[in-house]
């Protein structure tokens, strides 16, 4: 691991937050789990046909953790991967053409994740300028020729929407070298990913790239399924779509909204298998699928589509997974420090000789847990990398390290204070 990326994840552990990437490089204990659902869901070999998988996680659980453990499993098996978070205001899951002007702006590839280009202002036009560039990536301009083999072979799919083709291509044009003034190319650049986030007339873009409609409700799951067709044309494994829905939007739902979230989500079921390359992961609360008043068991045929969690650990093939159920271990805690201990001294080359060794730990991590009250607000996953890279700072200092019981109450009220 270089020392960027390790410095990174120490800043973010340190307060108690996962960092936004290597969660799996300090992460213990569902490994089993994750290599079941590449192999079931994320191995091209085992067909393209779409698939779509629900988790069900209290609040504390660790649902967004998961799933960028899950982001990370899919970059390493090829796949582009969009990680959106389902808001009651930004993204609500009634309206699915809001939903795919976040899933086009959260768009990453497993190269751009990896070299840290994840926060550009436009991911999925950085993915066409690299399918366009290819290995070439870093240049500012393309040979003619290499631009009208890829114009070609694009054009020559037919089932990716002809919009999104003509787009694209117009997007590619703005890098041949007589394309024009570069602040010119920039700004028809912008206003041509605008399409994709919904913004503009469809006037304005008929006259000037030659389109015919604009995003909306009625074709976004259509745009949807040309996405994830363009995603492998270029070459990937498919797309992977992560719906994190973090504030129980469907709670505060209106009656037709709720309705009409449910009826997307349906209509995303009963239509996934023609969506090749297409992986879709929705996690929520159990209440999602077990409340009479607002859980999918208000919706007949949806429930019986999803189902409820179950009392026990999750299986790849199951559609839903019940992460409550994926209880770690002392064991499992006790790896996790040693693994954030490797990544310490990535970061802090210097203290080997001065922090905790390894044979200390999991003394350190026993200690803690039985520390830690079995209901607190507080989960023990958050106070151990807190605390386990605490007592690592203390000791590089040359700081005396407080008791473990000390430590654990520092550490409780730092996290309550984030």
């Amino acid at each position: 691991m270089d020392r960027k990326l390790a410095d990174d994840i120490i800043e973010r552990l340190r307060f108690g937050r996962p960092p936004q990437r290597g969660v799996n490089a300090y992460t213990a204990g569902n490994e089993e789990f994750l290599q079941q659902v590449q192999r079931r869901h994320l191995n091209p070999a085992s067909g393209g046909r779409g698939k779509i998988r629900f988790v069900s996680g209290s609040w504390g659980s660790g649902k967004s953790h998961f799933l960028r453990q899950l982001r990370e499993v899919a970059f390493g098996a090829n796949y582009m991967v969009s990680f959106v978070e389902l808001t009651r205001d930004e993204t609500p899951f009634d309206k699915f053409e809001e939903v795919f002007y976040q899933i086009v702006r959260q768009v990453t590839s497993p190269e751009m994740y990896n070299e840290d280009c994840t926060d550009t202002a436009s991911p999925l036009g950085e993915v066409f300028r690299r399918h366009l560039f290819g290995a070439d990536h870093d240049a500012s301009t393309v040979p003619r020729e290499k631009h009208d083999q890829a114009v070609e072979s694009l054009m020559s799919d037919s089932q990716i929407d002809i919009d999104v083709r003509r787009l694209i291509v117009k997007y590619w044009e703005t890098f041949l070298p007589e394309a024009g003034d570069s602040f010119m190319l920039v700004d028809k650049r912008e206003r041509i990913m605008q399409w994709f986030s919904g913004e503009g007339t469809i006037g304005q873009y008929r006259k000037e790239f030659g389109v015919q409609k604009l995003v909306n409700r009625s074709n976004a799951k259509l745009l949807l399924k040309s996405l994830a067709r363009y995603i492998t044309h270029v070459g990937y494994s498919g797309l992977v779509i992560l719906f994190d829905e973090a504030e129980m939007g469907y709670s505060v739902m209106k009656r037709s909204q709720l309705k009409n979230a449910h009826n997307n989500i349906l209509h995303l079921i009963n239509s996934i298998e023609d969506n090749e390359g297409l992986f879709l992961v929705y996690a929520t609360t159990p209440d999602f699928y077990v409340d009479e008043k607002f859980g999918v068991v208000t919706y007949g045929a949806l429930a019986q589509r999803v189902g409820r969690p179950e009392d026990r650990p999750p299986r790849a093939l199951d559609r839903l997974w019940n992460i409550d159920q994926l209880q770690a271990s002392l064991e499992d805690y006790e790896a996790a420090a040693k693994k954030i201990r490797t990544i310490y001294l990535a970061a802090y080359s210097d203290g080997e000789s001065v922090i905790s060794s390894e044979d200390d730990l999991p003394t350190f991590v026993d200690d803690l847990h039985d520390a830690h009250p079995k209901y607190s607000q507080q989960g023990f996953w958050r106070v151990l990398v807190a605390a386990t890279v605490h007592r690592f700072d203390l000791e590089l200092e040359g700081e005396p390290v407080p008791s473990v019981e000390e430590l654990h109450d520092e550490i409780i009220e730092k996290l309550r204070e984030e």
